[in-house]
C-alpha cells in the first residue's frame, strides 16, 4: 500500500457516521453498538421487540456495504474458489472465538467501550491491535 491510497476525507466522514450511529443508538435505545453481541442475540432467543432493533442495525450494515459497492464498485478482492474461501472461513471462526473470549468485538470495545473509558475495553482493544500488528508482520515479513 502506498501513500497514494491515503483518503483522509472519506475516512473522517466514515468515522463521523460511525460515531453518530453509536451515539444515536445509545441516546435512542440506551444500547451499546457491539456487532458481535447484536448478532449473538439475534441468533439466540430474545423477545421480538428486543430483536427488531438489532435486525435493523445489522441490516443497515449489510445494506450500507451493498449500496457503496453499487455506486463505487467492489471493495477489496472478491472471494472465488476453495483456495480463497477456506482462509476466510478460518479467519471468521477465529474472530468469532476471539469475540467470545473478549466478551465483545472491536466495535463494542473499540468504539463504545473506549469512549466510556472502560478499562476492560481499553485492554481488549490494545490486544486486538497488537494481534493485528503481529499478524501483519508475520504474514508480510516471515512467511
Amino acid at each position: 500500500m502506498s501513500i497514494g491510497n491515503f483518503t483522509p476525507i472519506p475516512a473522517a466522514l466514515g468515522g463521523l457516521i460511525i460515531g453518530l450511529s453509536v451515539l444515536l443508538l445509545m441516546l435512542g435505545a440506551g444500547r451499546i453498538a457491539g456487532v458481535s453481541g447484536m448478532l449473538g442475540c439475534v441468533l439466540g432467543r430474545l423477545p421480538a421487540g428486543d430483536r427488531s432493533w438489532r435486525l435493523y442495525f445489522l441490516g443497515g450494515l449489510v445494506l450500507g456495504g451493498v449500496l457503496y459497492s453499487a455506486f463505487a464498485g467492489p471493495v477489496g478482492p472478491l472471494l472465488s474458489g476453495a483456495q480463497q474461501l477456506w482462509p476466510a472461513m478460518l479467519g471468521a471462526a477465529l474472530v468469532g472465538f476471539g469475540t467470545r473470549m473478549a466478551n465483545g468485538c472491536t466495535s463494542g470495545h473499540g468504539i463504545c467501550g473506549i469512549s466510556r473509558f472502560s478499562a476492560r475495553s481499553i485492554v481488549a482493544t490494545l490486544s486486538f491491535m497488537a494481534s493485528g500488528f503481529v499478524t501483519v508482520f508475520v504474514v508480510r515479513h516471515l512467511l
